[in-house]
């Protein structure tokens, strides 16, 4: 799974018994080379997709991590685009690979937890890649909350949402592991660190989007393929600020 480079069994396990900012300061200089990061033909689909709802001026990008968000908002918006992360190493390397050009938009960094997001109604894009699993149920109606207070009136918020692996499948199996593993660490082990890929399900996600304010819609992004009952493998959630 893992590039030579890449981190090592011992650096992930350390980063794992860490807490969640903690341990992606450690995970940052590496991240680029594991298969966490968010690949570049997901990224390329987000941004055909989104182009022909603009134009936007300016964009944010709601948990940046190393900052391959911020470089799909840089193909998208005019004026600035802002990556916003808690872990202070992640933001480094997203510096360090989104660095300020002489033409497009500006771009900035800002340190914030996504739950408290230190900007008023400006942005007319937001996006979000990855960082979900990253945040419990009973904390996503503040972290849409907070989005949608960063938003001008009419602005957007889009993410991906792939679809989920069927039941008894391979993949299905190796995510109910993963959740049940964080589990028990979590019960054993403290600080906890939250990473949780089933506990992130649509029906659930446009409930508290419509309880944030947005009206939302789904783009199937249907270059990346169809399931077997013949839906996309991947779709865009478009929630727009009214």
């Amino acid at each position: 799974m893992f590039t030579p480079k890449g981190p090592t069994l011992r650096e992930l396990a350390v980063q794992a018994l860490s807490s969640i900012e903690h341990g992606y300061d450690l995970l940052a200089p590496k991240f680029d080379l594991t298969p966490f990061r968010t690949p570049g033909y997901l990224l390329d689909a987000v941004v055909r997709a989104v182009r022909p709802l603009g134009p936007f001026r300016t964009g944010l990008d709601v948990c940046c991590g190393t900052g391959a968000g911020v470089g799909a908002l840089r193909q998208l918006c005019d004026e600035r685009v802002i990556g916003v992360d808690f872990s202070a190493g992640m933001l480094a390397a997203a510096r360090e690979a989104q660095p300020a050009a002489a033409d497009g938009p500006a771009v900035e960094f800002v340190r914030a937890d996504a739950r408290r997001l230190p900007f008023g109604p400006v942005h007319d894009l937001a996006t979000s890649f990855g960082a979900f699993g990253h945040f419990l149920p009973g904390e996503r109606p503040a972290l849409f909350a907070q989005t949608h207070a960063a938003l001008r009136p009419g602005g957007l918020f889009v993410f991906p949402f792939p679809a989920p692996p069927p039941v008894g499948s391979r993949l299905y199996w190796a995510l109910w592991a993963f959740d049940a593993g964080m589990r028990l660490r979590n019960a054993l082990w403290h600080p906890t660190f939250v990473m949780y890929y089933r506990t992130f399900r649509l029906p659930d996600v446009l409930a508290e989007l419509a309880d944030a304010g947005f009206v939302t819609e789904l783009l199937p992004l249907t270059e990346l393929g169809a399931r077997p009952d013949g839906g996309p493998r991947c779709a865009v959630v478009v929630a727009r600020k009214e």
